[in-house]
């Protein structure tokens, strides 16, 4: 048998904002900026740079005007965060083009997270999505808890997909959908991608999944499978979610990249050099970074 799997891959690195906003100690602005230069230089094409949220909840993307205003450019789709209205607003006075939203598909994780339900989430989104597609936007639409709750416990297929769907219909470019707790199995994995990419055939479909329990990259082949070719990674395996409890960071950038590669999927991405923009932050981090491919690498210098 015959495995289906893609000539090549995107890799959306979302170290920069998902894999530093829970860092407890700021790191400096300079770092970041270097970081996010040696992503870059590595070949990442789509990053994740920053995000337009409360710096009263969330202290660390207090410099988030400073990094848009710096970290811009032509080659790179560069994605900011803007979780509301007034985080639009502050998006509007730079020269970014590319914005993300988020939802939870299961109410209880979004009243802890921004206290609504997701239904109240989406009636203030959707205006706001047409209106950045009006001014020529591209719009990510993030979908959290996708499969399993830390509160709720498994979600329904059906209810993921419904959200998808208000979110296609708003007019969103992309889905990046998140195993945020990272629960879900490989067979989970398949039938889900696979039930999206038969519905939404017009639409960037990006997979998330966080390695709490060791099997991002099992996942990410299931998903592999079911004709994914683009995925969310952390540089370092950095990140978590402060409204998830246990979960922990994102599947690791190099630890996918080196799987894919192996298996003659182009990412076009350098491994040595995405261990160099590693080792930029890595030591102003709170914790270890935990991936297979940097350990290793630092072990063998």
């Amino acid at each position: 048998m015959t495995l289906q799997l893609p000539e090549k891959v995107t890799i959306i690195e979302v170290g920069p904002r998902d894999g530093l906003q829970n860092e407890k100690a700021f790191i400096p602005t300079s770092v970041k900026k270097d970081f996010i230069k040696g992503l870059r230089n590595a070949g990442l094409t789509e990053i994740e740079l920053t995000s337009f949220v409360s710096p009263k909840w969330v202290p660390q993307m207090a410099d988030a005007a400073e990094i848009v205003a710096d970290c811009l450019d032509d080659q790179t789709r560069n994605i900011v965060l803007a979780p509301n209205q007034k985080g639009i607003d502050r998006v509007y006075k730079t020269d970014c083009k590319a914005v993300a939203v988020f939802v939870g598909v299961s109410d209880t994780f979004n009243q802890k997270n921004i206290n609504k339900s997701t239904q109240e989430s989406m009636l203030e989104l959707i205006p706001i999505i047409h209106e950045l597609k009006e001014n020529g936007y591209f719009v990510r639409a993030c979908i959290s808890t996708a499969f399993y709750c830390p509160y709720e416990g498994k979600i329904e297929l059906e209810d993921t997909m419904r959200l998808c769907r208000q979110f296609v219909e708003a007019g969103v470019d992309e889905l990046s959908v998140a195993d945020t707790i990272g629960l879900a199995v490989p067979h989970e994995s398949f039938a889900v991608f696979s039930s999206l990419k038969k519905e939404f055939t017009n639409t960037l479909l990006t997979a998330h999944f966080h390695d709490t329990r060791k099997i991002a990259l099992a996942n990410i082949f299931a998903a592999l499978q079911a004709g994914v070719d683009r995925f969310d990674t952390s540089a370092g395996g950095l990140g978590g979610c402060p409204f998830a409890p246990g979960a922990s960071g994102n599947a690791a950038t190099e630890d996918v990249v080196y799987m894919l590669e192996r298996m003659g999927i182009q990412t076009n991405i350098d491994l040595d050099k995405l261990v160099e923009a590693i080792s930029i932050v890595q030591p102003h981090l709170s914790r270890a970074i935990d991936s297979t491919y940097y350990r290793f690498q630092q072990q063998n210098r």
